[in-house]
């Protein structure tokens, strides 16, 4: 992604970031809160979201890290910041939880920061050909054995075609990116390719398109 194009996602997302619940969370919560009971996240670790949004996935974050554990994100937005700041206020959580707007990759995070790191709707959003720096610069936050899940739209299995929907969907990307900006990846293959072991991988479909649910691990 070009600085241009870097510019054009976050003045989109800025813009959208106080409507962005109706237009897309109110699909999206239920493979996002499965995706977050997938990595089965304990009191007291270090926690990273990458694409932290409206903070939907910050409040549930933070409230299973508890006292004794923290949780960190990053977000191409400033508007989404304010969104997900207030929300973690009202929640109550937000002396555990740090903010920042950055563009992604590089992290901004030293080596072996964190326990776990999770991304909702979120990896899908970057070019293909940026995805596997994305993943190295999350093995490099990560502690040996540290969690990755990914909830992301997925290609369809072999032997399957795509739905109306899907097609659809595929052509206003290629055509419209900065309308529909996120596009249906291997995920499952991408991950493997880092050098990630897949622990857990779930299937779900959102209006007839499908959506992988994934935790994958860094070796000890």
């Amino acid at each position: 992604m070009n600085s241009s194009d870097e510019k054009l996602t976050k003045s989109f997302y800025d813009r959208i970031s106080h409507s962005y619940d109706l237009i897309a969370d109110s699909n999206e919560h239920v493979a996002r809160e499965k995706g977050l009971a997938a990595l089965s996240i304990v009191e007291g670790e270090k926690v990273l979201e990458i694409g932290y949004g409206t903070g939907h996935s910050l409040v549930a974050l933070a409230e299973s890290v508890g006292t004794t554990g923290s949780v960190y994100g990053v977000d191409i937005s400033d508007g989404m910041q304010k969104v997900s700041e207030k929300r973690v206020t009202e929640a109550g959580v937000a002396d555990r939880v740090n903010l920042s707007v950055a563009i992604t990759p590089p992290l901004p995070f030293e080596d072996q920061t964190f326990d776990v790191v999770s991304m909702s709707f979120t990896l899908e959003l970057f070019p293909l050909e940026t995805i596997p720096a994305v993943l190295e610069e999350i093995k490099r936050v990560l502690k040996p054995g540290g969690r990755l899940g990914v909830v992301s739209m997925a290609l369809p299995k072999e032997g399957e075609k795509d739905s109306f929907l899907e097609k659809t969907y595929k052509w206003m990307h290629q055509h419209f990116p900065h309308i529909v900006d996120c596009q249906p990846i291997d995920a499952v293959g991408f991950l493997k390719n880092a050098g990630f072991s897949i622990k857990e991988e779930l299937d779900l479909n959102i209006w007839t398109m499908p959506v992988a649910v994934l935790v994958g691990t860094t070796p000890t």
